[in-house]
């Protein structure tokens, strides 16, 4: 087995003295990288190694590919980009001195693709270890464009050896006290790997020396996953007797929300520190021969805090990083459109907010009336334009085509359409984008009109549960309330026909979102759900709506994963097909 050591070593043929305390402090940089910016992004990270520097810190850690942003996607199938990510290596090794930073990167060499952290002394790249466990499962698509690492790498600061891992390198191979986190990580995928998991890359940093275990991280949040990562690196810490500093990446990028929530643990696995959730930080973590000294620890957040926390990240870096100017949404006088919008302007403030009512003759006086009365409470911006007249115009139009069939969800959608219709209109003449309300059950079952309510740029709440829903207007609401209370109480109706309500289509919420949650997020069989205790007839309904709306999911912009699937990058099913799951056995 091959071990590198960079430092100073003891040295040899030398009288003994008696051992001194080796101490290093080592700094945490959790960042928020912009994907593809190259110069932002080292800057950013120049800028944390200048103030760990000055705190006295030996070591800087930054997370998983952070040079670059993570996931950089088909961005790794190009060379260019490659080439492009080693001269900001280079120049980024060349600005550092009189502190160590170790920094995530791609790497092309010998003609293969890695995923690498290297080792930046005194202007120059000392080593690089490359990532040996490469996910392909849920959001990761690894295998597609990395080959797998080698060696271990450990080097040497002030007399303490730490050793590198990056993100999946942790997980890796497990005993049966991982075996619930492991299962978690890989969720709706069915269990591990399909390849088998090559050599235990924490064991063998360990076989090389390591006293300490720098991983680098680009963990995207779920709503289980920091319980799960902190399960595995607990286990992995005793196992191998290593202390484990834990840099993971904060921020949003496309449907994916990094939550930071870095961590350091003794080698019991006892936390000795936790970084912010959500949020930049930059924190310290002092050892002291191969021990982390006790240091800050920022709360937990509960369950309901965490998501809402999350969706207004993904909301504010989906609209930052790709350079909108705002956000203008649909009010409806329901639920989810009031979430999203509390959610807007949490994320954005209300000054780069608009909402607009767009009522029809079927709209209830309360829905414009509790509309109004958000806005005002928000501070935001607050239109309405009726479209009655736009309606009758279009019915007039299509009555010769029309003439002598009833009344049907064409005309329901058509209201939909014309909503869309002008909520596009005013996004194009002013540049903000659209953020559509539909929540996931809906996206689930197919209850959203193409071109109408699924017109829009960004989707907030797109793998919120509608019960989900309910629980986060009411976890908004005791920070202020800023969601009025019939919105919350009244029976949710998309209002296109007189006396409409959801349940008129569709099972309780609460039904429809337990057999949604486990055929597609925990991936049970018709079979298993039923002999769960779902009505038979409610599974069959239910799993028939999620298989026949896929060609409208296929076309609903993209939005904010919050659960360890959503219909997304992790949602992969052919919209062509006849196979048929059995409700018996």
């Amino acid at each position: 087995m091959h071990k590198r050591i960079i430092g100073d070593g003891p040295a040899r043929g030398k009288r003994y003295n008696p051992p001194m305390t080796n101490t290093v402090k080592i700094a945490v940089a959790q960042i928020n990288c912009v994907l593809g910016d190259l110069a932002g992004n080292a800057a950013r990270i120049l800028d944390c190694a200048a103030r760990a520097k000055g705190a006295g810190a030996g070591v800087l850690l930054a997370p998983e590919l952070s040079l670059c942003g993570y996931p950089p996607e088909d961005l790794l199938l190009r060379d260019g980009f490659f080439r492009d990510c080693a001269a900001a290596l280079d120049e980024l090794a060349a600005a550092v001195h009189g502190i160590t930073l170790v920094v995530g990167h791609p790497q092309l060499a010998g003609g293969k693709r890695y995923n690498a952290a290297s080792v930046l002394q005194q202007g120059r790249v000392a080593a690089t270890y490359r990532k040996r466990n490469l996910p392909n499962y849920t959001v990761f698509d690894e295998e597609r464009y990395f080959e797998p690492g080698g060696e271990p790498v450990v080097f040497e600061v002030n007399g303490v050896r730490l050793g590198l891992n990056i993100c999946e390198d942790l997980w890796g191979e497990q005993g049966p006290v991982e075996a619930g986190a492991s299962a978690e990580r890989h969720g709706a995928e069915g269990g591990h790997h399909s390849r088998a998991w090559r050599a235990d890359a924490p064991r063998l940093a360990r076989a090389a020396g390591a006293q300490v275990l720098l991983v680098l991280n680009a963990s995207p949040y779920h709503t289980r996953q920091h319980a799960s990562r902190l399960a595995v690196a607990r286990n992995r810490a005793a196992e191998t007797g290593l202390a484990i500093v834990y840099a993971n990446l904060v921020g949003g990028q496309d449907e994916l929300v990094f939550d930071g929530a870095s961590f350091a643990l003794n080698a019991r696995g006892e936390r000795t520190h936790q970084l912010p959730f959500f949020e930049e930080a930059l924190d310290y973590v002092d050892i002291v021969d191969g021990v982390p000294q006790p240091g800050t620890r920022a709360p937990d957040l509960s369950f309901e805090a965490s998501v809402y926390r999350a969706l207004c990240l993904g909301v504010r870096d989906y609209l930052g990083k790709n350079g909108f100017p705002g956000a203008i949404l649909g009010m409806s006088g329901g639920i989810d459109s009031a979430l999203t919008l509390a959610i807007a302007c949490d994320a954005l403030g209300a000054g780069k907010v608009r909402a607009l009512m767009m009522p029809s003759q079927y709209t209830a006086d309360i829905s414009w009336i509790d509309s109004r009365d958000m806005a005002k409470r928000l501070g935001v911006r607050y239109d309405e334009i009726a479209i009655k007249p736009m309606f009758d115009a279009f019915l007039a139009a299509l009555a010769g085509e029309f003439q002598g069939r009833p009344a049907d969800a064409t005309e329901e959608n058509l209201q939909a359409r014309i909503r869309g219709m002008l909520l596009m209109a005013l996004s194009n003449k002013f540049g903000s984008i659209v953020l559509t309300t539909g929540n996931k059950s809906e996206m689930a079952v197919g209850y959203s009109t193409l071109y109408g309510d699924l017109a829009g740029g960004f989707a907030a709440i797109k793998d919120v549960a509608k019960t989900l829903v309910y629980r986060l207007a009411e976890y908004r609401n005791t920070l202020g309330e800023v969601i009025p209370r019939r919105i919350i109480e009244r029976a949710p109706s998309a209002e296109l026909r007189p006396g409409q309500t959801d349940q008129d289509s569709l099972p309780p919420y609460a039904v429809l979102d337990a057999i949604m949650s486990a055929y597609m997020e925990q991936n049970l069989s018709p079979v298993e759900i039923v002999a769960g205790g779902q009505r038979e007839e409610d599974v069959a309904r239910v799993v028939g709506l999620i298989k026949k709306s896929e060609y409208k999911r296929r076309q609903a912009p993209v939005g904010i994963r919050i659960t360890q699937r959503g219909f997304g990058k992790d949602w992969r099913y052919p919209i062509t097909s006849r196979y048929q799951e059995k409700l018996k056995r």
